[in-house]
C-alpha cells in the first residue's frame, strides 16, 4: 500500500516545484493567481504581457460567441457590453506595458485599425464614446438604424475635408525633383528656340527681298540727285524703303502664341 502512495507524493512535488519555478518568473505574482484589478498593480513587465494575451483570448472568445443570432438581445447586448469592458481593460494594459519598459501596442494596434479601415476589414461599428458594436449587435433594434444615418452624413464632404488632401503636390511644387519635368521643358524649349531662329531668318530674308525691291523702284528727285540724301535708311514719318524694313523687324520681332501661352505657364510655376 505504501507504493502507490508513494508515487502520488512524488506527482505532488513535481507539480509544487514546478508552481515554484513559475513563482520565480515573476516577483510580483499575486497569491490568488487571478489577474489584479489594476494595471497599476502589476509590477513585472512579463506578468503584465501574460495578464494581456489573457484578456485578448477573452476578447476573441466574446466576439466569436457573439455572431450567434439565436442568443437574444438581452444576451447580445450584455456579451457586447462585457466586449467594450475588456477593450477599456485591454488599453490599461498596454499603457502599463509601455511604463514597464515593454512595446508600445497601442501604436501597433492603431496602425493594424488603420490598414483594416482602408481594406474595409472592420471588425466593430464604432458607436459615441468609442463604444463598438460586434457581430449580431449591429443588427440590433436601433442600432441599425443609427449607423444608416451616419453613413448618410459621412457622405457628405465639408469643404476642411477637401483642404486636407490639398498639398504641395497638389500645386505641382515638387514636380522638378524627380526630372522628368526638366527633360519635356529643356526639350519644349529647344522646339520653340528653334522656331522663333527660323522665323527670324524668314523675316530678315524678306527684309532683304523689300529693300531691293525699293531699291530698284528709287529714282532721283526731279530737281537732281542730292547724293548726301540716303534714299534707303530714310525714315521720317514712315516713308523710304528704311520705313518699310523697320515696319518688318518690328513684326519679326513679336513673339508667337506658343511662345507667349509657355512664358505664362512658367511665371504661374514660378
Amino acid at each position: 500500500m505504501a507504493r502507490p502512495e508513494e508515487k502520488a507524493q512524488n506527482m505532488l512535488n513535481k507539480w509544487v516545484r514546478m508552481r515554484e519555478d513559475e513563482a520565480k518568473l515573476s516577483s510580483n505574482l499575486t497569491l490568488s493567481g487571478r489577474r489584479p484589478y489594476l494595471a497599476s498593480l502589476c509590477e513585472n513587465l512579463q506578468e503584465a504581457e501574460k495578464w494581456r494575451k489573457q484578456i485578448i483570448r477573452e476578447i476573441s472568445n466574446g466576439i466569436r460567441d457573439i455572431q450567434n443570432p439565436g442568443m437574444g438581445a438581452h444576451a447580445i447586448r450584455s456579451l457586447n457590453d462585457k466586449i467594450n469592458k475588456l477593450l477599456r481593460e485591454k488599453r490599461h494594459w498596454n499603457r502599463r506595458i509601455k511604463e514597464l519598459g515593454g512595446p508600445d501596442h497601442e501604436s501597433i494596434e492603431r496602425a493594424s485599425a488603420s490598414r483594416e479601415a482602408n481594406g474595409d476589414n472592420i471588425i466593430g461599428l464604432s458607436g459615441s464614446g468609442g463604444y463598438k458594436y460586434f457581430g449580431e449587435a449591429k443588427n440590433l433594434p436601433g442600432v441599425k438604424e443609427l449607423f444608416m444615418r451616419e453613413a448618410v452624413k459621412a457622405t457628405k464632404r465639408k469643404r476642411g475635408d477637401i483642404y486636407k488632401f490639398i498639398n504641395t503636390d497638389y500645386y505641382g511644387l515638387r514636380d522638378e525633383e524627380d526630372g522628368v519635368l526638366l527633360d519635356f521643358e529643356g526639350e519644349a524649349e529647344r522646339r520653340i528656340s528653334a522656331r522663333i531662329n527660323s522665323l527670324c531668318e524668314r523675316a530678315r530674308q524678306l527684309r532683304d527681298e523689300r529693300r531691293i525691291d525699293r531699291t530698284a523702284q528709287v529714282k532721283a528727285p526731279e530737281d537732281g540727285y542730292d547724293e548726301d540724301y540716303d534714299y534707303l535708311s530714310s525714315e521720317d514719318e514712315g516713308e523710304g524703303v528704311g520705313g518699310v524694313t523697320g515696319a518688318i523687324d518690328a513684326i519679326a520681332s513679336l513673339p508667337t502664341q506658343e511662345l507667349v501661352a509657355e512664358t505664362i505657364l512658367d511665371r504661374k510655376k514660378k
